[in-house]
């Protein structure tokens, strides 16, 4: 790129406004600074193993492996410090190395054994996704190694090579970012989307638009490998968007699945989140397709496509599928829901709340945690996620025509977590994206990949549900809100059905609040993270925007 480096503080609400092509770049000194959501936490989500989280020849170093890891996530700098032979020194690297590289909430996935490494330590292989505003990931692998101390307690023994194997005393990172001009792209109907009326699109345009760009205006950019001396580039680590110098695409505007509508009334709902962390998607129950796309906050990481959230009791839709179609349960089958269940730990319902001699029907509607756990012995350890591939297309390759998460439904370790799974927790990980068409698939008995751009390719290969599952699961969906846990939707006009959902993320954090939700041809999954319940965080916005009544897709 033909541009000049200079250190500076990039500004993401520059880059909404329309303007011809700028050419620019954002070069800032980099030993590392993690912005971080809460949505990942030691045990939960990438940081999730067995039991405990009791993997490898060390039970004990692993669990300070992930939690170093899980603390670098979501923020905690001076607790992952802390858990280092050199806190001072590794606070001020964690604090320094993505400034400037604009990304909002890295991903660090550990391995699941840790390998030795001589002398006593251990060394924990991990992968690092670090998600650039309007660009794309930045993806690498590192190590974490561990020394055992006096205390017979185990720390992360520092070194900059952790944070990446290429950081080093002699060589930093910096972002050099170059803008183009805003791609035109169009709703389904033809009326043009921008970044300025929908900011939640504003990070997508150039992928939407064809232009192999993952941001705005179809920028490119890329992370670089400087000399810290003299600035010169020793390599190019991560390149994103189209290549300079790319043919011009044609004259007419690329045309999405959305509904400018129901994208505006998506982006306003998201408004009923508190200011929280939130991410929206409403898709065609028939087809798929995505009518809309909304983050909270609009700019940064696509939680709605590429989070990867426990879902929590909102799971239970495929839990019940499952069981339904095993014959293992029926509605009306009295599945008994007590304060609490122990399998390997403690599982209670919110609020430990009980509900004595209950159907199974008023477990599903009142999500009750305890009877699901108590059905687990119905299933074998890997049916759920059969069935959730088979049926509802979880974990199969999507093209969804922008980059996403297809989901995850690991083969449990141990009866614990397959308690866990049972309830949407453990190993589980999904996005709305995933839960919407998980909705949309339960009430119409057929799978059908999600995308925002027409003709995607499609390698999918999923069965229909059986029609009486689906009866059963409609049926269950509607009483969840005429007389469940998502009551807050019970006063709007139509048949709407839902399901409310409760993800447990740490001790240090609020639990996630879920809700997915029907009406007519629509299905909506919305997640409010520290949203605390489902019905009291997801449901105003999933009300909100029902109650905007865009019109029914066609």
């Amino acid at each position: 790129m033909a541009t000049t480096p200079q250190t500076s503080t990039f500004s993401p609400s520059s880059r909404r406004r329309s303007r011809p092509v700028v050419r620019g770049v954002v070069a800032v000194a980099v030993v590392l600074g993690v912005v971080a959501g809460g949505a990942y936490a030691a045990g939960v989500g990438p940081f999730a193993g067995g039991a405990g989280g009791d993997d490898g020849p060390d039970p004990a170093a692993m669990r300070e492996a992930r939690a170093f890891l899980a603390d670098w996530a979501a923020g905690r700098l001076p607790s992952a410090a802390g858990r280092t032979t050199r806190p001072g020194t590794a606070e001020q690297v964690l604090q320094s190395f993505t400034a400037g590289l604009d990304i909002e909430k890295p991903r660090l996935t550990a391995a699941a054994e840790p390998k030795e490494a001589g002398d006593g330590a251990l060394a924990v292989p991990f992968t690092a996704r670090m998600p650039i505003t309007g660009l794309g990931t930045w993806t690498y692998a590192s190590e974490l190694p561990l020394r055992r101390q006096d205390d017979g307690g185990w720390k992360v023994d520092w070194r900059l090579s952790l944070v990446h194997p290429r950081l080093s005393d002699t060589a930093k990172f910096r972002l050099d970012r170059e803008e183009a001009a805003a791609p035109e792209v169009t709703d389904r109907a033809g009326t043009p989307l921008t970044g300025e009326e929908h900011p939640s699109l504003a990070p997508l345009l150039g992928r939407l638009a064809g232009d192999g760009a993952g941001g705005e205006g179809g920028a490119r950019g890329a992370v670089e490998l400087v000399d810290r001396a003299s600035g010169e580039v020793r390599r190019t680590e991560a390149e994103f968007g189209a290549k300079a110098g790319a043919a011009a695409k044609g004259d007419e505007p690329a045309r999405t699945t959305l509904d400018a509508g129901w994208q505006t009334a998506a982006e306003r709902a998201l408004g009923e989140a508190d200011g929280k962390n939130a991410a929206l998607v409403a898709l065609r129950v028939d087809n798929g397709e995505v009518l809309a796309l909304a983050n909270s906050p609009a700019t940064g990481f696509n939680r709605a496509a590429s989070g990867t959230y426990a879902p929590g009791s909102t799971w239970k839709i495929v839990t019940s599928a499952a069981l339904l179609m095993k014959g293992a349960v029926r509605p009306d089958d009295v599945v008994d829901c007590p304060k609490q269940l122990v399998v390997g730990k403690e599982f209670h319902n919110v609020e430990t709340s009980e509900h004595p001699g209950a159907t199974f029907r008023k477990d599903f509607t009142e999500s009750c945690n305890t009877a699901f756990i108590s059905l687990r012995g119905k299933l074998a350890n890997d049916e759920l996620g059969q069935v959730a591939r088979t049926y509802f297309g979880v974990g199969q390759e999507w093209h969804t025509g922008i980059a996403s998460y297809d989901g995850s439904v690991p083969v449990p370790k141990d009866e614990t977590e397959k308690a866990a799974s049972m309830i949407g927790q453990g190993r589980i990980q999904a996005n709305p994206l995933i839960m919407a068409s998980v909705t949309a698939t339960a009430v119409s008995g057929r799978f059908h990949q999600p995308s925002l751009t027409p003709g995607t390719e499609d390698d999918t290969s999923t069965r229909p549900l059986p029609e009486g599952v689906v009866g059963q699961l409609r049926d269950m969906l509607r009483a969840t809100v005429t007389d469940g846990t998502a009551h807050v939707l019970a006063d709007l006009p139509g048949e709407v059905g839902a399901k409310t959902g409760t993800a447990e993320v740490s001790e240090e954090q609020d639990n996630n609040g879920w809700l997915v939700a029907h009406r007519g041809n629509v299905a909506i999954a919305v997640v409010v993270e520290e949203g605390v319940t489902g019905g009291g965080s997801a449901g105003p916005v999933i009300h909100s925007l029902l109650a905007a009544e865009p019109a029914d897709p066609s």
